[in-house]
């Protein structure tokens, strides 16, 4: 059940209506039943594969609590923990991919492929689950004894399948004291909810019809061409996972419930040390935390500050897909990130606006370049690509190509303004204004006008624009 889906588009209501007519324990019980019911439409053989990372990780959470005098009896529980879920984690989506990397290293031929479909949300679920671990460990949250709470917690259906990656410390505490119904809470979340449903079929999808044809085709398109293709998948991905994440919090919030910011307008950012803490904002401190800071962090010298840095960024490329090329991804961002901090260009120094612009150019530059290989298949296929906006002619006449292109003109007035747009609000968002709240505190006509004519816009460029279609966001395949 997608976000963007005319399911979804029921299934919320009945959830948000039941919820709130439901009182104390039932209101958790139902929610979490409504969770498993939304996942269950991906796979339902594979929910209880989520339920067993649940009740391992829950019992682990209990018995850590349980055995607070013994150190070792901690350690080992936490293992435990870890080597049961990274070992289903590492068999679904890693399994195929080491057992062919063996093979090419050592010139043999591994026939020890599984026939396995990656469970959709599995990398999400088992890291908030083992964050949880974590923080029991530590002590910065007590072990949650009502297994409802808990499994509500690493279910809950807005956040489920593609984040974000959620913290015990904010998350259960909401879980655990039910909201009663708000107005407010209703006009923000459908306010954000609304937002997401405009960069998803206006940004995302339509997008995506000129990346995948010039990523298909890059042997015959333009430079040119090429070059909007590679800008064009970082809006791409960009809108389609922000997308999600701010529909998640839209729903999350009907419901009385505030998820994290998952994306702070990284677009903008002045530094590929910037652009981390404002992309994918719940994995970069998910891996800051848990394996960054027990790495040494920046604790023990800049050469293990360094390498710290490089094998977390290792790990992220990894963690997005079991494949190469998502490994070189995270390597790029690691160096620059290693590059940035030996010369400290992240440190707090006032600067001309000139030189903000040309960093913000600069870095955009390099994450286009570094997502080209998110998007590719293979490194080959990479290279390929790059080597092709090297080395293919520039076009004479670069609208009529994209004219006579699968993308056309048809979609080309309709991308642009949803463009104008997103800088408009990532601009006003960068510079702290939230238009969100500003709209709330309009006079009802003007507001309603507004509402309805952006409403208006998804329905007419949107679901009946050309190539509409519900298709998945790219996030789920991590």
């Amino acid at each position: 059940m997608l976000f963007n889906s005319f399911e979804y588009l029921i299934f919320l209501p009945i959830v948000v209506i039941f919820y709130n007519l439901l009182r104390g324990k039932f209101k958790n019980i139902f929610l979490l039943l409504a969770s498993l019911t939304f996942y269950s439409f991906w796979n339902v053989k594979y929910t209880f594969l989520m339920v067993l990372s649940i009740v391992i990780t829950y019992m682990t959470g209990i018995y850590i609590e349980n055995n607070r005098d013994s150190k070792p009896k901690m350690k080992l529980a936490v293992f435990l923990c870890f080597f049961i879920n990274l070992g289903i984690l590492f068999i679904f989506k890693y399994f195929n991919f080491f057992m062919d990397l063996a093979g090419k290293i050592s010139g043999g031929n591994f026939n020890m492929a599984l026939d396995l479909l990656l469970p959709v949300g599995i990398s999400f679920y088992t890291f908030q689950a083992l964050g949880y671990t974590i923080d029991v460990y530590r002590k910065d949250i007590e072990a949650e004894r009502s297994l409802i709470d808990y499994a509500l917690f690493v279910s809950f259906f807005p956040q489920l399948v593609a984040g974000p990656i959620e913290r015990s410390t904010n998350l259960l505490p909401q879980i655990k004291s039910p909201k009663k119904f708000s107005y407010e809470n209703l006009v923000r979340g459908l306010q954000l909810f609304f937002y997401g449903m405009f960069l998803k079929l206006l940004l995302a999808d339509r997008a995506a019809i000129f990346v995948n044809d010039a990523f298909a085709n890059y042997k015959t398109y333009s430079r040119g061409f090429l070059l909007i293709g590679a800008f064009l998948f970082t809006l791409q991905i960009y809108c389609d996972f922000y997308s999600y994440s701010i529909m998640a919090k839209g729903s999350a919030k009907i419901l009385g419930i505030d998820l994290m910011d998952n994306f702070k307008e990284p677009l903008l950012s002045k530094s590929i040390t910037e652009f981390w803490r404002r992309w994918h904002i719940s994995l970069s401190t998910w891996f800051k935390d848990y394996l960054y800071i027990p790495l040494g962090g920046n604790r023990k010298g800049s050469f293990r500050k360094c390498l710290n840095l490089l094998i977390v960024f290792l790990v992220s490329g990894l963690w997005h897909g079991a494949e190469l090329s998502f490994v070189l991804w995270g390597l790029i961002h690691g160096v620059f990130n290693v590059i940035e901090s030996l010369l400290g260009i992240n440190k707090s120094k006032r600067s001309s606006i000139l030189l903000d612009f040309f960093r913000r150019i600069l870095t955009l530059l390099i994450v286009v370049f570094a997502f080209i290989y998110f998007r590719a298949e293979t490194i080959h296929d990479g290279n390929a690509y790059i080597f092709g906006i090297i080395n293919n002619p520039w076009s004479n006449n670069l609208l009529e190509e994209i004219t006579n292109s699968k993308f056309g003109l048809a979609n080309l007035y309709p991308l642009g303004v949803g463009i104008f747009i997103l800088l408009v609000f990532d601009i006003l968002k960068y510079n702290r204004i939230n238009l969100g709240e500003k709209i709330i505190r309009l006079v009802l006509p003007i507001r309603w006008i507004i509402y309805l004519a952006f409403l208006l816009g998804i329905i007419i460029f949107g679901i009946y624009g050309p190539e509409f279609s519900e298709s998945a966001f790219i996030y789920f395949q991590f």
